[in-house]
């Protein structure tokens, strides 16, 4: 009986330290390390689809490569992610002294794999026949790329996103174990002092932003669910 008691108690702290309005404000409030930890998410994200974006859009309107690539991807999702960020921050030069570094790289090798999955995944979902039925009405492969394939394609392609931008900000919390801020600076800090009602709050606040961006992005997929695709593939192509 002693456990659920400590927990219950640990809970009832954790809200204490939620509700706190002193833990609202200045650079170490909660809106200061969500600032943070999305300011991180978002820039791992952008710097991933730079690369991602043109691999996956290669590959998928190719055709060619897609099992190539989807092997990799398979297998940089199961990099741990916390060795990573030990190895770059060790081995990079100034990895130590700028831990932005060794952290972005991370958190980018993260986003990559399921961003270039999502739309490798997206051209494939399109059926061959609509391509080559485009093909045959005289599309340009530039047309059957931008009116064909990626319209259809939207849906997997933001799912890609998705798992994406929810994958690196429920793991960005690692990047506060090299001096780093965001919401891992509860959980860092908190287990130092052992104070387990901060880290309780943190993991609360991690949580319960990874489930608003994923309830967005959700609703960004469905809105991008095609309806119907301008002129049919079998129509002629417009000038």
């Amino acid at each position: 009986m002693g456990k659920p008691g400590g927990l219950m108690q640990f809970l009832l702290q954790a809200f204490e330290y939620l509700t706190a309005a002193e833990h609202w404000s200045g650079p170490s409030g909660f809106p200061a390390r969500i600032a943070q930890h999305l300011g991180y998410t978002v820039l791992a994200v952008i710097l991933a689809a730079l690369v991602a974006v043109p691999v996956g859009v290669a590959v998928g309107h190719s055709r060619k490569g897609a099992s190539a690539v989807l092997a990799v991807a398979g297998a940089m999702r199961a990099l741990p992610t916390l060795g990573m960020l030990t190895f770059f921050a060790v081995t990079l030069p100034r990895g130590v002294t700028v831990p932005l570094i060794p952290a972005t790289l991370t958190l980018v090798l993260l986003a990559s794999a399921p961003l270039v999955a999502g739309i490798v995944a997206g051209f494939d979902s399109v059926e061959r026949d609509v391509v080559l039925s485009a093909r045959a009405a005289g599309y340009s492969e530039t047309q059957i790329l931008t009116r064909v394939e990626l319209p259809l394609a939207a849906p997997t392609i933001v799912g890609g996103l998705r798992s994406c931008v929810v994958q690196v900000l429920a793991t960005a919390t690692v990047v506060a174990f090299i001096g780093l801020g965001g919401l891992g600076r509860l959980l860092i800090d908190g287990l130092a002092v052992q104070d387990y009602p901060r880290m309780i709050a943190g993991a609360v606040v991690v949580i319960a932003l990874a489930l608003a961006v994923d309830l967005l992005l959700a609703a960004v997929q469905r809105a991008v669910r095609p309806t119907g695709v301008g002129r049919l593939p079998g129509s002629p192509p417009q000038a």
